[in-house]
């Protein structure tokens, strides 16, 4: 019973640590393509994997607190504010999820949160990276080399 007890600890901070990932664009181009986002919305697939390099560097840990007490979150950089419920600030929380979710290697929850808070009127406009730095500019680069 003793090296159960010893283990058991050390098998919990395993499991129940996840963490982030830095992923590459073109695997991110890669997930993002397997899961529907190329044209979602009318926006191409390096509209999504400009928008994620502006936002986070591709880095699914990214968490940026804001002035008025929202905070965003994961590689897409999704917002407290409305879409994911933290600790911190008020909430309407439309993708029903934590946002500490969308801090980890597995980003399907964020592209599916990400589809949500993409639909409203404003699409990508709402986030300003995309909207600096993606909008309106040959986005091909993203995506050329990514044999997709």
């Amino acid at each position: 019973m003793k090296p159960f007890q010893v283990l058991l600890p050390v098998v919990a901070c395993l499991v129940g640590k996840v963490s982030g990932k830095i992923f590459s664009r073109c695997e991110l181009a890669s997930i993002l393509k397997r899961w529907g986002m190329d044209g979602h919305q009318g926006y191409s697939l390096a509209d999504w994997v400009c928008l994620a390099y502006f936002a986070s560097g591709f880095d699914s840990a990214t968490v940026t607190n804001n002035s008025d007490g929202s905070s965003e979150y994961g590689i897409f950089q999704i917002n407290s504010r409305s879409w994911c419920a933290d600790q911190h600030s008020q909430t309407k929380n439309l993708c029903s999820m934590a946002c500490l979710d969308l801090l980890t290697d597995e980003i399907i929850d964020d592209i599916i949160c990400l589809k949500r808070a993409s639909a409203g009127s404003s699409g990508l406009e709402t986030w300003d990276g995309w909207r600096n730095h993606c909008h309106g500019r040959d986005l091909s680069y993203w995506v050329a080399t990514c044999n997709l």
